[in-house]
């Protein structure tokens, strides 16, 4: 059984920055790639950014440099530095993982998400 954990949302005004962070246990041989979406309340969920365990990092179209992810393979956490936040990145963040619990079984696991809102 694997568990993804995701926490650090909350209220920030805009301008300001969080830092979620997402940790992965249970039955765990191996975690790949880890992942952050995004959904906002009408709208489809969206990748904001990936980590590869080498270190390989992507980042969704609308975050124009302002969120830097990074990970710890030791701990299987990841983190999402935010900065300069807009209104427009009120969502919900939801963490997912690629997760191997034996050298032939993997899953992509997800978290039950964080609430993110960016209000004056």
């Amino acid at each position: 059984q694997v568990q993804v954990v995701e926490s650090g949302g909350g209220l920030v005004q805009p301008g300001g920055s969080l830092r979620l962070s997402c940790a992965v246990s249970g039955s765990i041989y191996r975690v790949g790639t880890m992942y952050w979406y995004r959904q906002a309340p009408g709208k489809e969920r969206a990748l904001v950014a990936s980590i590869t365990a080498g270190g390989i990092t992507r980042y969704g179209d609308s975050i124009e440099g302002r969120f830097t992810i990074s990970r710890d393979n030791s701990k299987n956490t990841d983190w999402l530095q935010m900065n300069d936040l807009k209104p427009e990145d009120t969502a919900v963040y939801y963490c997912s993982a690629n997760v191997n619990t034996d050298m032939w079984t993997g899953s992509v696991y997800w978290g039950q998400g964080t609430q993110v809102t960016v209000s004056s």
